[in-house]
């Protein structure tokens, strides 16, 4: 016998999953939609969002704080807010407002990566180190700044 879901299980499914972390309004209707067929998942959402449980505002801070402190980019960290629901306008917002200076984070994380420097006609090692900074989610401007840190000590 299968058991029938209420908007009342959803707020609480909600809650659950909000008490644990923060999660984006994208992200909450892709998992309630599993288990609410023929509910409305946009009124739970809504009130959600009126008692303060829930803010797209806050995941998207609180997120970007997180990939920052793991060593990621502004590509890589756009790329994956798109992927949770975030509309463009409040991701560049929280951005603007965050203030990050992408170019020092680049360097940072290159030089807890690499240690020793390289030679200046190691083409290979160059790329290598170029190509772990791109996959980190760094502009190319940024991946330079960062090589040439390597040799201005």
């Amino acid at each position: 016998m299968v058991e029938q879901v209420t908007e009342k299980d959803l707020w609480n499914k909600a809650i659950q999953l909000l008490s644990r972390r923060e999660y984006s309004r994208g992200e909450l209707t892709q998992k309630l939609g599993r288990m609410a067929e023929g509910l409305s998942i946009e009124s739970v959402l809504g009130s959600l969002e009126e008692e303060g449980y829930l803010s797209d505002q806050r995941f998207t801070e609180s997120f970007i704080r997180m990939r920052i402190g793991q060593g990621h980019g502004l590509i890589r960290i756009r790329f994956d807010l798109q992927r949770k629901g975030i509309a463009n306008d409040l991701m560049q917002t929280v951005f603007e407002d965050m203030d990050i200076d992408w170019y020092e984070l680049a360097v940072e994380q290159y030089r807890r990566k690499y240690s020793q420097p390289f030679s200046a006609g190691d083409y290979k090692e160059r790329s290598k180190r170029m190509r772990f900074l791109s996959q980190r989610g760094f502009s190319m401007d940024e991946i330079q700044h960062a090589v040439a840190s390597d040799h201005e000590d």
